[in-house]
């Protein structure tokens, strides 16, 4: 068994960019914070309430404060955005940050449908910038690790991916997770990590499946997906925002397996196993910080043009995710407000 360790707080080079943060919910709190821990700069932040921007910016430390998202777009000591309000506003927050020559990261799910996330893709193409969904599990040590193990062909054929994502959420059918008029739902808040890692290790699916219950408020309160991608390979995916089970994953190949432990969309632990049983890798995280700074430094080299392409998750992916959630959404019977 071979025991691998990671030590992953170091930070990269500086690119020299300035962040502007778009929005002080708790999120945007998480993120700062690890923008911090990573030790890049941020140059402002912006709220619709100047004193929640000002409160925001004194916690950490940043230099300027708005009180509206356009004054912080507008801001020239900001070169890149990070997009953190509701999901019904990417789209036109995204834009907005676009237009006024900023890149942008932001906050999955990249929007609410296909047809939004194409609008941001084709701003930002046509502006020379870079726009980039925040699917931060992507960027972490493990799961850079296990494209590693499976591009080396260790597992041998993958036939089977299976990912769950279930919390225990308020059940208020007012509360931002489940009111449909701001993208509630179990789907796009928690679901979009297991089918996003499916989609990693397999590729856009051929065939997709899907059930759901609704919750009273008519939002997706548990979603289950069976996918079937290229080369017969199935992928499994459960999520609910009812109750909290295991949020564990697992790759099944044909020489091998890779078991992800709880909580496998965050800094954790995995073991490649072989058919038998025997532990082949034993792969352990150490992350300072919640672990979104490497999505951020990701998008630092992709904005300083120093050549770096994004493999990880390209926008064009990211829209094509956003297509695969729409079809969920259809057989589930989800429509959001203005889609009717």
């Amino acid at each position: 068994m071979a025991l691998l360790a990671l030590r992953a707080d170091t930070v990269e080079a500086m690119t020299g960019l300035h962040w502007g943060i778009l929005a002080t919910g708790g999120i945007a709190h998480a993120f700062t914070s690890d923008l911090r821990t990573a030790g890049l700069d941020i140059a402002a932040v912006g709220s619709r309430r100047l004193d929640s921007a000002r409160d925001f910016a004194e916690q950490y430390g940043i230099p300027n404060a708005h009180g509206s998202y356009e004054e912080l777009v507008a801001d020239p000591d900001v070169d890149m955005v990070y997009i953190a309000t509701p999901h019904p506003g990417h789209v036109d927050n995204a834009l907005l940050a676009l237009d006024h020559g900023k890149h942008v990261l932001v906050e999955k799910p990249l929007t609410l449908n296909a047809t939004e996330a194409a609008m941001i893709r084709d701003r930002a193409a046509a502006k020379g910038l870079v726009a980039m969904e925040a699917m931060w599990t992507r960027y972490l040590p493990h799961m850079v690790r296990i494209r590693e193990i499976l591009a080396a062909g260790t597992l041998g054929e993958v036939r089977v991916v299976s990912a769950d994502h279930t919390q225990k959420l308020p059940s208020d059918p007012s509360h931002r997770l489940n009111d449909l008029a701001l993208g509630g739902g179990a789907l796009l808040d928690l679901g979009i990590y297991p089918i996003s890692f499916a989609i990693d290790v397999l590729g856009l699916p051929e065939r997709v499946t899907a059930l759901a219950r609704l919750s009273d408020a008519e939002s997706d309160a548990e979603v289950a997906t069976i996918f079937t991608h290229a080369g017969g390979a199935v992928s499994t995916t459960v999520s609910s925002s009812r109750g909290a089970g295991a949020n564990a994953a697992q790759i099944v190949g044909t020489e091998a397996r890779i078991e992800i432990d709880r909580v496998w969309y965050t800094p954790t632990s995995f073991r490649v196993v072989s058919p038998d049983g025997d532990v082949l890798e034993d792969f352990v995280s150490e992350v300072e910080g919640r672990g979104m700074q490497y999505q951020a430094l990701a998008a630092e080299r992709f904005a300083a043009g120093d050549g770096a392409t994004n493999d990880v998750l390209s926008i064009d992916e990211s829209v094509a995710i956003m297509g695969v959630l729409d079809e969920v959404r259809r057989q589930i019977g989800v429509v959001y407000p203005g889609e009717r």
